[in-house]
């Protein structure tokens, strides 16, 4: 199943979204992100949806502000 790692800024509701094979891959990509960020307001989350839109219904917090 693919995974989506999304990186969200929770004052300005800036949205970044990036498509991966597998939940291990975007889990490993947020893993090496974490360590380097340290911004209190940056939200990094990688979640394993069916699809992009699944992932807008299920995560709708995320995608509020686009």
């Amino acid at each position: 199943m693919p995974a989506f790692l999304i990186k969200y800024h929770r004052r300005s509701g800036g949205l970044n979204v990036i498509k991966f094979d597998s939940l291990r891959e975007a889990t490993l990509k947020r893993l090496e992100l974490d360590r380097t960020n340290d911004n209190p307001d940056l939200e990094i989350v990688a979640i394993a949806s069916e699809s992009e839109d699944h992932l807008r219904q299920s995560h709708s917090r995320y995608f509020s502000a686009v």
